[in-house]
């Protein structure tokens, strides 16, 4: 199912979510229609295309500058897809730079987005090891790096992961 905007009291994207979320919100009374489709309906309710919420919402976190949790889809996000071994926008998994049999932590530092076949390739050694150099180093990115790239990438909000406060 399509996924609905969800606008700040003044306008502003703050993230996306179901219709059948939408239309809850609208039902609540938290949320107005702002777009819908002519044809489609949910119950009583025409199916939105986006939503503008009531009241505004503060939202000082998106744009601070404190550590992201780390997670498996956040390396995936930061890296925006792209192996980082050969440069490829097939990543679908996520690699330790020092294998985890090596010590090595599972940390925004040492994980990196990959590819399934440089993934294989390097399997349990390191990128010297394996002759697959890191084409850029990994860090450690903001929560609002993180929000914009799963605006650019259309990944939709996960719920409850990132409240809206």
């Amino acid at each position: 199912m399509t996924q609905v905007e969800v606008w700040n009291a003044d306008e502003t994207l703050l993230h996306r979510v179901s219709v059948r979320h939408a239309v809850q919100m609208i039902w609540r009374g938290v949320a107005t229609p702002v777009s819908v489709h002519e044809s489609e309906t949910l119950g009583p309710y025409q199916v939105p295309l986006v939503v503008r919420l009531v009241r505004y919402v503060e939202q000082k976190w998106l744009y601070s500058r404190t550590r992201a949790t780390y997670s498996r889809e956040g390396v995936l996000l930061r890296d925006r897809g792209q192996c980082a071994y050969c440069g490829r926008f097939a990543a679908t998994t996520m690699d330790h730079v020092l294998p985890r049999s090596r010590g090595g932590a599972t940390s925004w530092l040492n994980a990196v987005a990959a590819c399934d076949d440089c993934n294989g390739r390097k399997g349990d050694r390191t990128p010297e090891e394996a002759h697959l150099p890191l084409r850029w180093q990994p860090y450690v990115p903001t929560r609002a790096q993180l929000r914009f790239a799963r605006h650019a990438t259309g990944t939709p909000t996960p719920h409850g992961k990132e409240p809206v406060t």
